[in-house]
């Protein structure tokens, strides 16, 4: 086997066409033959004894041709591959194949190729980074939220009030006609939480325990098609009215809630979570923000079968996910109103900046030629054990010392980019925002 001819095509893609000796397309052909042979009966044989040439002769010379090719094609790919040097990425697809009068067989393959990738600028890179501020109302607000959750809850003889919870039976109808799904029972409702349809809530304001009342609502135009614009009255039964009661915030307050024994203590160190939780999420976003810029400069003519094989990727992790919470894929898709070929259309985008983003790695790996010493490979395996809570062997057997590598080079070409990225700087605002900041 050798490479006839060799063409470069639009999208990273070739036509490589490899020339099968007679020979070797012969034994292919008998491999066909002794493969088939057994589905086949003549007058005077036995079924599955025919001889090859009888049956050649009865049904045409290229009977086994389509099974023969199929059967070389894989070694004929490789030896092209081999042969031309070539990185190729998803799966390849035979074009044509042709018999020619020596019996020999040449075989058109399209191929994706691995794409070459430029890469200016990876250091340096600028990107905007929120600034941190926590004020004295956001510290408030955090532990109102905390006072919220460990509020207790009364019921009391009088009319509901804003902030109450009322239990309440209510069925929901269009005119006279009852629609499903606007029925409930027992049903805890907070008022002024804004959880039911517009209006509905501030209507029970003022009712009392075993009150009945007819409540109106306009549903949004943003709702079921079925209901949305729509008026609707719901005939409501008030069960009971409760009422919650804020713990007071002194320091019994922060020793309930907290590992602190004043409120002071208590107090300082919600602030400081809030800081430290909102360093984390700038740092997060400028290092989203930078990755991003990295992508953009990325000169790289990606072939759709690479994109196609990363979208095989993320749907069958989003599949695995999903099965993973008890629910099928097709299940989720049809509740989205989608079906897989539009979720794939929606995800591209997504795929092909990852795929920019692994080139880009990738690309500085190679230039930077980080090193990597036996002693990252064992820390590394070390690491993977603890994470997967798996044996030392069992790690080795799965993963590669040369992927241990890989991933390592790639882990510190990310690393680079973020440790040398740099926060814009912005224009001074002429209003800050008010209260104590940290």
């Amino acid at each position: 086997m050798n490479v006839k001819e060799f063409e470069k095509k639009e999208k990273n893609t070739a036509e490589l066409t490899v020339l099968v000796s007679a020979e070797e397309f012969d034994a292919a052909v008998q491999r066909a033959y002794l493969k088939n042979r057994g589905r086949i009966q003549l007058p005077g044989f036995r079924k599955g004894k025919a001889p090859r040439k009888m049956i050649e002769s009865i049904y045409g010379a290229g009977v086994f041709y389509e099974d023969a090719v199929e059967d070389v094609a894989p070694a004929a790919l490789e030896t092209g591959i081999r042969e031309k040097d070539l990185s190729t990425v998803g799966r390849p697809s035979i074009l044509d194949f042709n018999i020619g009068e020596d019996k020999a067989l040449t075989v058109k393959f399209l191929v994706s190729l691995y794409p070459e990738v430029k890469l200016e600028g990876y250091t340096g890179i600028a990107a905007p980074k929120m600034a941190v501020r926590v004020t004295k109302k956001d510290v408030e607000r955090e532990i109102d939220r905390v006072r919220e959750r460990n509020a207790r809850i009364e019921t009391v003889e009088r009319p509901a009030q804003k902030g109450d919870i009322v239990n309440i039976d209510f069925e929901g109808f269009l005119g006279d006609t009852p629609f499903e799904g606007g029925k409930g029972e027992d049903h805890d409702l907070e008022l002024g939480s804004g959880t039911f349809i517009p209006g509905f809530e501030d209507q029970l304001i003022g009712k009392a325990a075993g009150e009945d009342c007819d409540v109106n609502v306009t549903f949004p135009e943003a709702y079921a098609p079925e209901l949305a614009g729509k008026d609707a009255t719901f005939k409501v039964h008030v069960n009971e009215v409760k009422m919650k009661e804020l713990p007071a915030l002194d320091d019994e307050f922060a020793k309930d809630v907290s590992e602190y024994d004043t409120l002071e203590e208590y107090t300082a160190s919600v602030k400081t979570e809030l800081s430290e939780h909102r360093r984390e999420e700038a740092q997060k976003g400028f290092e989203e923000v930078v990755l991003s810029r990295l992508t953009d400069k990325v000169e790289a003519d990606i072939p759709d079968a690479m994109v196609e094989a990363h979208l095989d990727d993320m749907v069958q992790n989003f599949r695995y996910n999903l099965m993973q919470q008890g629910m099928q894929l097709e299940q989720y898709l049809s509740m989205m109103g989608m079906d897989v070929e539009s979720f794939r259309k929606d995800m591209r985008s997504t795929a092909e900046k990852q795929i920019k983003l692994d080139l880009a790695f990738e690309h500085i790996a190679k230039t930077e030629d980080f090193p990597v010493s036996d002693e990252d490979v064992e820390a590394e395996y070390k690491r993977l054990c603890d994470e997967y809570h798996m044996k030392d062997e069992e790690v080795r057997r799965a993963v590669t010392v040369d992927s241990v590598k890989t991933g390592l080079k790639l882990e510190r070409a990310k690393k680079l980019v973020l440790d040398t990225a740099t926060v814009e700087k912005k224009e001074k605002k002429e209003e800050e925002p008010e209260g104590e900041a940290e």
